[in-house]
């Protein structure tokens, strides 16, 4: 008699030489039945063989959006090209332990957040991890204006526009580019002599306010000069209360300043040309990190923020202001620089492009802001081309001061930023 025996989750189970089903519901154990001698060798063979573990499930992709915060991260994923799943709430440290359990699930795991106060410190652990991350622009996830704004929708949101990406569409959002961690701290020390210039002038503006207040005009440097509203004898007035501690901070700054900006300069080659100080060579290096990121002099212009505004449209064109759609730091440098150059590089061709009109005692004053603007624009491609070997200064018509060697060649390296120095005339541009 052959009896053929299957597992079943209740018992053994087999159908007889009738065909009826038997099964057993009380026991495990194996039924012995009488078989033909090769169908019992095929049976020990299966019995023997070793079970094979139930592998996860293998996925092509995954694809994660996360919105950070200081004390969790909301994270919406989303598995190959299905619809994002429900928002999930992390722990720093639990969410990068999650997140490296995804790379067991999925060939690829892509991952996005938007640029911030926090740095590039989780884009850097992400990516030992394994992931591939991109920091992104932050810009408002209300495309159609309902007002509601929450974590779990900025979240939902990246990661749709992470899976657009990821598919070809390079223009779902703009991506940052992540400077190495030297670049980084380069670009810290400079920022942080801009906060300082910026708290002074702030401080400065708070004692002319106090002085105009009682009654005095204060001018200039007031708090470095001999100062008019101290009395030599007698009780402290008012104002001499309020610009006291004002004038001891500012000389701190002052004296914090001088020194980083020693340090900043320190860096600067000694050729360079007339117009363009180690301060500003200094800016604009720190600031682009590294020249060869460009690709052409599309890409330059794009990233000062100095290209017009166009509203076009058929047969109708509109160009207008600059639309400041970049680096507001590098963009300013750029424009004091541009100044300078109308002063001190005559023969640069864009100088001498505007010059008849910088020439012209009827050219209003806003018309010329527009024309340092350009020149600035210009100036921009014209060092990307320098910086990147592409040229010499002396071909553009710059002249150059000092003897020492020519710049060095941007590959990469670490870069410099230093801070701007504000100047009246080109603040407002």
């Amino acid at each position: 008699m052959f009896t053929q025996v299957v597992a079943d989750n209740m018992g053994w189970s087999g159908w007889d030489k009738s065909g009826n089903l038997t099964m057993n519901m009380k026991t495990n154990k194996r039924k012995t039945t009488a078989v033909q001698p090769q169908c019992e060798l095929n049976l020990n063979r299966a019995a023997s063989a070793p079970c094979a573990p139930s592998a996860p499930k293998k996925y092509r992709c995954i694809k994660l959006g996360l919105d950070v915060h200081l004390e969790r991260y909301v994270v919406v994923r989303q598995i190959d090209g299905s619809a994002p799943q429900p928002p999930q709430s992390f722990r720093p440290g639990k969410f990068v332990l999650w997140a490296k359990e995804q790379l067991g699930l999925a060939d690829k795991v892509y991952s996005c957040y938007e640029a911030g106060p926090f740095g590039y410190g989780l884009h850097r652990r992400l990516t030992q991890l394994g992931l591939i991350n991109y920091v992104v622009r932050p810009r408002d996830w209300d495309e159609y204006g309902k007002k509601v704004k929450t974590d779990q929708r900025d979240a939902t949101e990246l990661v749709l526009s992470l899976d657009r990406y990821v598919a070809g569409n390079d223009r779902a959002f703009s991506v940052v580019r992540v400077p190495t961690e030297a670049q980084e701290q380069a670009r810290s020390r400079a920022r942080q002599r801009e906060s300082l210039m910026r708290e002074k002038q702030r401080l400065a503006a708070q004692g002319r306010s106090h002085a105009l207040y009682y009654g005095q005009h204060l001018q200039g440097a007031w708090w470095e000069c001999e100062p008019s509203w101290k009395k030599p004898r007698g009780p402290k007035s008012i104002l001499q209360e309020l610009l006291e501690p004002l004038q001891r901070l500012i000389r701190a700054i002052d004296a914090e300043l001088s020194a980083q900006t020693t340090a900043l300069c320190a860096g600067a080659p000694a050729e360079l040309p007339v117009g363009v100080g180690p301060l500003t060579y200094e800016t604009l290096e720190r600031e682009v990190c590294d020249w060869g990121r460009f690709e052409n002099r599309r890409q330059v212009g794009s990233y000062t923020g100095m290209c017009p505004r166009e509203d076009s449209s058929a047969q109708r064109r509109f160009q207008g202001s600059i639309n400041k759609h970049g680096n507001p730091r590098v963009r300013v440098a750029l424009v004091e620089t541009a100044w300078r150059l109308i002063l001190f590089q005559p023969d640069y061709k864009p100088v001498r492009k505007w010059q008849a009109f910088l020439s012209n005692p009827k050219t209003t004053r806003a018309k010329r802001k527009q024309i340092a603007v350009a020149i600035g624009r210009q100036f921009s491609v014209d060092w990307w081309r320098v910086r990147t070997q592409r040229c010499q200064a002396k071909d553009l018509g710059l002249r150059l001061k000092g003897a020492a060697p020519s710049l060095p060649a941007q590959g990469g390296a670490t870069a410099k930023t230093s801070q701007k120095k504000a100047l009246p005339s080109t603040a407002a541009v």
